[in-house]
């Protein structure tokens, strides 16, 4: 710069900047921040968390998913991880707490090879290498299950909520969600937004359960109408079927009694007839997404035919699914053939609340799961364990492929990239050498929520692994076991997803060397040793809870 000349900006000065190893350094604490948030629930013995929002609600679990989702995390490293793990949810449904766990610790291990002179470049190039080879192994591990091998998909869903709900109920919960899945899927593909979930607080857990059909919160408009009606023959009405008001201002000018007489006579007349087109129909129970007129509900009361009004879209396109019926707009189409079928209309009422059940309906397209519990704390937790059965279930079921759980699979690809990596020339081969001992942390923290030895428990595997590729870790006896033969099963999905997502996380936080951010007086400034210093994993800026 010449003298006198005047300096040139050209980074604004409201915006921070953190560059070169101080940026990286920081990144890394941040990931490594949430993943430390999340390590202590991993596994079958993992630990709780309660976390509170500003208005007191509580909800407790060890579901990473939902921890991940609840809290209110600012720094935008930490995001990303978040961001991953959300979108593994989307996709494999369940490992969200392993692949968080996973691109921690290699992202620790980066930082080890860094601080020896590994340039970040040639880290992410051996973390490529090695992830791509640890799906390879991963496909050459799996073994094929057919789409009705029920015992085998039982088995993967009580793998999928062991430690997530009550030990008790894992094998109902577990066959209820086979259940669901294999009622609705079609040519090796599952919808699950065709297994409404519903809750029912106020009874025990072990009454949760599959309807083959469907369950809404409404009850017949009369009250003294029978509790069931077997075979009901089912009409969908999606318009008013009451005297509708007209869209001008109109006046009807009546002289004496006479004329009321006959308006009424009139309007009564035409109420009537919308209830004999559902009579002549063959309906035994209607459901209306609208308004019913009482004089229509008692008059098809009179004659046993259920009815209720003001049924929500979307169970109104439930019901189609179940029975097969179809949506009427105008109730002078209505015939025989728009009617839906079920072999059981059941009704659960305490007065004018309660539902109504639709059970035994041959092809339905949509079930339902009732999830009862004592309290809503222990129906939201069952929920989320349902929630994830179904979703690794759906994964077997499409692509019929599982790996051991306990351990096996991320020891046995351990093994095998450790011999890959000889092959490999070049600084690489510390990256990948890295990688497989990240993958060996989620056995270790899964032996370490046990409450087991974590380097007794990790030689162990390794030797069983030298005779029996399936070797896992059982965290009851500490034995170590074929995980095939105890039937501890992942989909092959997601332990794929998992560390695809967990090296692409590592990948985009190694890619950063330059951060800019906007000043802000509301923010905090998190420094590194700051992300370090957690109680149970959570610092004090990360408890702000979002709803």
């Amino acid at each position: 710069m010449e003298k006198g000349a005047q300096p040139i900006i050209i980074i604004d000065p409201k915006k921070e900047q953190t560059k070169g190893r101080e940026a990286l350094n920081m990144n890394i604490a941040a990931a490594k921040a949430v993943a430390k948030i999340v390590k202590s629930t991993l596994g079958p013995g993992g630990m709780d968390k309660m976390l509170v929002n500003p208005i007191g609600d509580i909800t407790i679990t060890n579901d990473g998913a939902t921890i991940l989702h609840e809290m209110s995390i600012e720094h935008p490293a930490a995001k990303m991880v978040v961001e991953v793990a959300e979108s593994l949810e989307s996709s494999a449904g369940d490992g969200t707490t392993s692949a968080v766990v996973f691109t921690g610790s290699l992202l620790e291990k980066a930082e080890t090879l860094i601080d020896n002179g590994v340039h970040p470049t040639i880290v992410v190039k051996g973390y490529n290498l090695a992830a791509d080879k640890a799906v390879e192994i991963l496909e050459n591990l799996a073994i094929s299950v057919g789409e009705g091998e029920k015992k085998i998909l039982v088995k993967v869903a009580k793998t999928s909520i062991t430690g997530k709900a009550s030990e008790k109920y894992n094998i109902l919960i577990a066959n209820l969600c086979v259940d669901a899945v294999l009622a609705i899927h079609e040519k090796g593909k599952v919808d699950l937004k065709r297994i409404i979930l519903t809750k029912d607080v106020g009874h025990t857990i072990d009454e949760t359960e599959f309807v083959e059909g469907i369950v809404i919160d409404k009850v017949s408009l009369e009250k003294d109408f029978p509790l069931k009606i077997q075979n009901p023959n089912i009409a969908l009405i999606d318009a008013p079927m009451e005297i509708g008001k007209t869209t001008n201002k109109a006046k009807l000018q009546i002289n004496n009694a006479v004329d009321f007489e006959n308006f009424i006579i009139q309007e009564n007349a035409a109420l009537l007839e919308m209830a004999d087109y559902i009579i002549r129909a063959g309906a035994k129970a209607v459901f209306c997404s609208k308004g019913m007129d009482d004089k229509i509900g008692a008059y098809l009361q009179n004659r046993g035919i259920y009815a209720t009004r003001r049924v929500k879209s979307e169970d109104m396109q439930h019901l189609a699914d179940a029975t097969n019926g179809k949506l009427v707009r105008n109730i002078k189409e209505l015939t025989e053939k728009e009617l839906g079928h079920a072999g059981l209309l059941e009704q659960d009422r305490d007065g004018d609340q309660g539902n109504t059940y639709l059970r035994y309906c041959k092809g339905a397209k949509s079930v339902s799961i009732v999830i009862r519990g004592e309290t809503e704390h222990v129906v939201d937790n069952v929920e989320r364990a349902i929630d994830d059965a179904l979703k690794v279930v759906k994964c077997v079921v499409e692509d019929g492929k599982v790996v051991p759980g306990g351990g096996a699979s991320e020891i046995e690809v351990a093994l095998r990239l450790r011999s890959y990596a000889a092959s490999i020339g070049g600084r690489e081969q510390m990256a990948i050498l890295a990688f497989a001992d990240a993958l060996e942390e989620i056995p270790r923290t899964i032996a370490k929520n046990a409450g087991l030895d974590a380097i007794n428990s990790i030689v162990n595997l390794r030797a069983k692994h030298a005779e029996n590729e399936s070797g896992g870790l059982n965290i009851q006896t500490g034995i170590i076991e074929d995980m095939f033969e105890k039937g501890v099963v992942d989909p092959l999905r997601v332990k794929v997803e998992s560390i695809k997502a967990g090296s692409e996380a590592a990948e985009m936080i190694l890619h950063v060397d330059d951060v800019l951010s906007a000043k802000s007086s509301s923010m905090p400034d998190i420094k590194p040793e700051h992300m370090a210093s957690t109680y149970d994993g959570m610092s004090a800026p990360q408890l702000n809870m979002r709803r």
